[in-house]
């Protein structure tokens, strides 16, 4: 591209940029960085903090678990109403969320689609942190189908049936072929929903309350503490805004690594490993 090119494209690309930059910058411009362990280290912080990062955890492994075979599945199979089944998956993404939790209130909550016979059962789960892991969960999931999906797409079906011909099993074949391959949009699809349960707020709110040491959130502590004082208010929020900006340079590292790795994997190397992947 030429240089006086470059230049104007840039210029035109200022405004955007700028929207973009500025409310980030004016963060970081009124937080008082030099107070931060003070604000990090008050208990009502501490716990949100705590509870925030254990949430999430928990959320990410339930994601792994449950939404791996529907990224599979939609990855490999075809079916009618295949489109429908997509984007049912991808609707929490765009739902209001107030209308996520009115959701989650529908189907959990005490008289609810599933809420009224776990009552039956002693189970409640409203203002819980279990509702805390749904709410993330509900939200956060389509992050990662939808990246574990693409991740599967790419996996050469040469290999698979290579695998398959030297006697593995679908599920060994998965664990030694497709995962190992897939590996670098399923991290990166994981860290993605992970952020995207730390920031959630609506949803929480909504259906799981804002109560401290329970399932009261750092958004939720944000929220709460705007209204006491507004400095622990910014400084939360600089360390969301630190914590995003990581995980999004760590996922972009994750798919140039693994774009790179599936570049260099050939049916000719599976050839020459023999009977390695059925071992």
């Amino acid at each position: 591209m030429k240089p006086k090119r470059n230049v104007f494209l840039m210029l035109l690309s200022l405004p955007a940029l700028a929207l973009i930059v500025l409310p980030i910058v004016g963060l970081f411009w009124r937080a008082q960085l030099g107070r931060f362990g003070s604000y990090v280290c008050c208990k009502p912080v501490a716990e949100a903090l705590a509870l925030s990062l254990t949430t999430s955890g928990v959320t990410a492994i339930l994601i792994l678990l449950v939404g791996t075979p529907l990224a599979y599945w939609l990855a490999f199979a075809d079916f009618r109403g295949k489109r429908i089944v997509d984007t049912l998956v991808d609707l929490p993404v765009i739902l209001p969320p107030v209308v996520a939790g009115m959701a989650l209130l529908m189907t959990f909550g005490g008289f609810g689609l599933l809420g009224r016979y776990l009552n039956l059962a002693g189970i409640s789960i409203p203002l819980t942190t279990t509702a805390v892991v749904l709410a993330q969960a509900f939200v956060a999931g389509p992050f990662y189908i939808r990246q574990a999906r693409v991740g599967f797409e790419s996996v050469p079906r040469q290999l698979i049936m290579a695998s398959m011909t030297m006697g593995a099993s679908p599920l060994r074949t998965f664990f030694r072929v497709t995962a190992p391959v897939a590996s670098h949009a399923i991290l990166a699809g994981l860290v993605m929903a992970w952020a995207r349960a730390v920031g959630e707020f609506g949803a929480t709110l909504m259906f799981a309350g804002n109560m401290p040491g329970v399932t009261q959130t750092m958004p939720l502590a944000i929220y709460s503490a705007l209204e006491s004082d507004p400095n622990v208010a910014i400084v939360l929020s600089v360390t969301l805004v630190a914590t995003s900006f990581l995980v999004i340079i760590v996922t972009k590292s994750l798919l140039g690594t693994g774009r790179a790795r599936e570049r260099t994997l050939s049916m000719p190397a599976l050839s020459r490993n023999g009977g390695g992947i059925a071992a």
